[in-house]
């Protein structure tokens, strides 16, 4: 079968990295024909820099990166740095960005790639949903050309990471997030149901460090660093299952977030049963569990290979 062709919409991010490098490394598997940046993990400014960065050490400088939405639909905010570090990518000191964002915004360019090749492109959101959203309200006339959406977001059946309810994803832009799970595509979800099984373990980073090279020794670096705040590689699952799907299951679910109740702020509501679908058909397929021996090795043998 000849590769899935995707676009990655991403807030670089440590585990945005991993996802990135993972896909560059599986050509045979998943070609990324753009990279299109969004706020979240760090600012606008920084998640794009970062993108730059994480291509420039995979020396990738064949795929377009183009900058997207500063702020969520609804709410300005400011983010800075979290389990990330300051400058999103764990502070390891790798080096500045080589170039700017290619000029187009990445919500035109989702508009203009989805139109030109109708039902061929997988979306890959692992961060906020809002470039994602944006370019379905400005052109609704691309719903029906989007072969799926795969996304990392959400936490179906188990509390959030960001608040008691909510994963960080949703949480940060809460409507994005509903227009995208409203908008008829086929779509797979993995939310904190899934990725928090995704955990890095000192085994494996030790086996992986005695074998690092110029690629997998960066990047290992971040993971320590990222790992002291959130052992779990969240947005590597997304790519992983385009690699391999047997690595995963999941169930059918109608899926909606809560975007008023302030308390509850991005917040994942899922019906599974006949009961509480309410003769709704489902809208997206729940993952909830991985083979995570096999996740990993799968991690491992790629990593390395782009040494």
């Amino acid at each position: 079968m000849p590769p899935r062709r995707i676009i990655l919409d991403c807030d670089p991010g440590v585990d945005d990295a991993v996802a990135m490098l993972l896909a560059f490394a599986s050509p045979a598997e998943v070609e990324v024909t753009a990279i299109t940046t969004v706020i979240g993990n760090v600012a606008l400014a920084q998640t794009t820099a970062n993108a730059i960065r994480i291509r420039d050490l995979a020396r990738r400088t064949d795929i377009p990166i183009h900058a997207g939405c500063p702020r969520p639909l609804m709410a300005a905010i400011e983010r800075k740095g979290s389990v990330h570090g300051g400058d999103g990518l764990g502070d390891i000191g790798l080096p500045e960005a080589s170039t700017g964002a290619a000029p187009d915004h990445a919500v035109d360019v989702l508009v203009a790639r989805i139109r030109a090749e109708p039902g061929v492109l997988t979306l890959c959101p692992i961060g906020p949903m809002t470039n994602i959203a944006m370019a379905l309200v400005k052109a609704p006339d691309i719903a029906p050309m989007i072969r799926d959406i795969v996304f990392m977001g959400g936490a179906a059946f188990c509390p959030g990471n960001s608040s008691p309810t909510a994963e960080f994803n949703f949480m940060i832009d809460p409507h994005a997030a509903q227009i995208m799970l409203t908008a008829g595509v086929p779509m797979t979800m993995f939310g904190l149901d899934v990725t928090r099984q995704a955990v890095i373990t000192k085994d494996w980073m030790d086996r992986m460090e005695a074998k690092a090279g110029r690629v997998s020794g960066p990047v290992l670096a971040m993971m320590r660093a990222y790992g002291f705040g959130d052992p779990c590689l969240h947005d590597p699952c997304v790519i992983a299952h385009l690699i391999d799907s047997t690595l995963f299951d999941g169930v059918e679910a109608w899926v909606e977030v809560e975007c008023a109740a302030p308390m509850a702020r991005g917040q994942s509501i899922a019906a599974v049963s006949p009961r509480h679908l309410q003769g709704r058909a489902p809208n997206c397929r729940v993952i909830t569990s991985v083979d995570t021996p096999r996740l990993f090795a799968l991690l491992e043998d790629r990593l390395l290979s782009l040494d």
